[in-house]
């Protein structure tokens, strides 16, 4: 009886107690979110890997990605925009969108865009099937046969799409195509 009680008080004990909190864990995350979000990397990066800024700050990299998931930070994602310094840009986006949303009589509205220099590649080995466990994977090596321009008009009215390549890409290449 004694000796299955001084067992089970054993047991409440754990050998390994665990580490004290880090005094300094807030003011670190506070260094690794500033240094982030306003230093760059001496090494000429243009933005910092959890390796580089844990050799800066002397931290583990894990303690700098888990303070980037705890903040939200991805310093390795990149989103782009265009910012138009045209003064008249609102009203050319009014008359625009008031085309296309109130075209005049028996007119017919087309949007046109236009992608130059798409490679026309074909694989030289063949596309491997995902599987479980395993991606779907693609040969690396290919033959290029050159270039095309790419022209596209979207019907605002039926919402037709109507598209051709071209080998060229010059304005007489497009014009013909929307004649027909």
């Amino acid at each position: 009886m004694i000796g299955s009680c001084l067992s089970v008080l054993a047991g409440i004990y754990s050998r390994h107690r665990g580490k004290a909190p880090d005094k300094n864990a807030e003011k670190l995350a506070a260094r690794i979110i500033d240094w982030t979000l306003h230093l760059k990397p001496a090494n000429g990066a243009t933005q910092w890997s959890t390796r580089t800024l844990a050799a800066a700050l002397q931290t583990s990299q894990s303690r700098v990605a888990r303070v980037w998931a705890k903040s939200g930070l991805q310093p390795h994602r990149l989103r782009r925009y265009k910012a138009s310094n045209d003064p008249d840009l609102e009203s050319k986006a009014a008359d625009v969108i008031g085309l296309y949303l109130k075209p005049p009589l028996n007119a017919a509205v087309f949007c046109v865009d236009e992608q130059t220099a798409i490679q026309a590649l074909d694989r030289l080995d063949p596309v491997l099937p995902l599987s479980p466990g395993r991606a779907e994977r693609h040969g690396f090596e290919y033959y290029r046969h050159g270039t095309l321009s790419l022209y596209a008009a979207l019907d605002t009215l039926s919402g037709e799409v109507l598209g051709k390549t071209t080998e060229r890409h010059t304005s007489a290449d497009l014009l013909p195509s929307w004649k027909s």
